[in-house]
């Protein structure tokens, strides 16, 4: 699936150079206390955020875009949900701390984040691990991928999703 994704790194959709696929299989918690599958989001359109952790500057500042546009992607009949490798007690802090409002699902494992070709390496300080590339999918009422965003720069990153959303549901 991800030898389909645009590298584009500036925030802006891939889906002029992008294959829809159906949303891969996972079940997930959610720290709504549900379970979450492909079928659960079946029926609205759905953004899926993948962020790398929980209380990190970055992925803080992209979760709380996220929340403030909540009104306009609800109005579009979306929803907003975000993932990470963090655990439900990261996630329940996490969302107290900055009055976050999406349901954000732990993929400890990693895989769905692995899935969809997000699980990637990175360097630091000269040294290499894997975590978590800052992408956001989005899917339709279907459960399929109809676009994405990889190496997330989250300045205008909100408003082109949601330009994009706009745009596939006219």
């Amino acid at each position: 699936m991800a030898k389909n994704l645009s590298k584009k790194s500036d925030g802006e959709s891939a889906a002029d150079a992008f294959a829809p696929f159906p949303l891969p299989d996972f079940t997930l918690p959610g720290d709504d206390g549900q379970n979450w599958t492909p079928d659960s989001l079946k029926g609205r359109w759905t953004v899926l955020f993948l962020y790398p952790a929980d209380n990190t500057p970055t992925c803080t500042q992209e979760a709380i875009d996220f929340t403030a546009a909540m009104p306009q992607f609800e109005a579009l009949g979306a929803q907003v949900i975000g993932l990470s490798k963090d655990d439900l007690n990261s996630h329940a802090r996490f969302k107290t701390k900055h009055a976050l409002t999406p349901v954000l699902l732990s993929d400890t494992t990693p895989g769905l984040i692995e899935a969809l070709g997000a699980w990637v390496e990175k360097s630091m300080y000269g040294k290499t691990y894997m975590g978590t590339d800052r992408s956001t999918w989005l899917v339709d009422p279907q459960g399929v991928v109809q676009a994405a965003w990889r190496k997330v720069r989250i300045k205008g990153h909100v408003e082109a999703v949601l330009d994009t959303l706009r745009a596939k549901i006219a």
